[in-house]
């Protein structure tokens, strides 16, 4: 794990922090790449964390969300103490296997699936998975369905 102390900054309402460039080589050469999302993990003031270092406007920056930190616009300006490195953990998110079956037993809504941008096949994946109750699942995965029959509303979104 690579220690360092960075300042929080904000660009646009994300607070992030630069990764010192000798640390970013060594997350490059663990990760295999240089490109792209790199999975990461470490701690924030002592406080673990699972994050994307990502690239945006040519620079690498670790976002700092308000799981990583409390209230984390409010910290701009501060200076805190991580550790970083690349996470090789798998973080695919499966789906349900009873929204799969929903989506075998309805081909148009499958066909509307099939061709969403991965962003937002992920987003209602995600949703769906982290659902604790099989009676709030059911409910979710028919107003999925119907989402994706142009319906109703779901995950706060139109129709796809």
């Amino acid at each position: 794990m690579n220690k360092f102390s960075a300042e929080i900054q904000i660009i646009g309402i994300n607070p992030f922090v630069f990764v010192p460039e000798d640390i970013l080589e060594n997350i490059f050469k663990q990760a295999n790449k240089d490109k792209g999302p790199i999975p990461v993990c470490g701690t924030l003031n002592n406080q673990p964390y699972k994050q994307t270092l990502v690239r945006y406007s040519g620079e690498w920056r670790l976002y700092i969300n308000t799981t990583m930190l409390k209230n984390s616009p409010q910290h701009v300006g501060k200076t805190v103490d991580l550790t970083i490195g690349f996470d090789p953990e798998d973080r695919t998110i499966k789906p349900p296997p009873k929204f799969l079956k929903a989506l075998k037993t309805n081909k148009e809504a499958k066909a509307v699936f099939d061709k969403l941008i991965p962003s937002l096949k992920l987003e209602i994946v995600r949703y769906l998975a982290n659902l604790k109750t099989e009676e709030t699942l059911d409910k979710n995965i028919t107003r999925a369905i119907n989402f994706l029959l142009g319906k109703e509303r779901f995950i706060g979104r139109d129709k796809p």
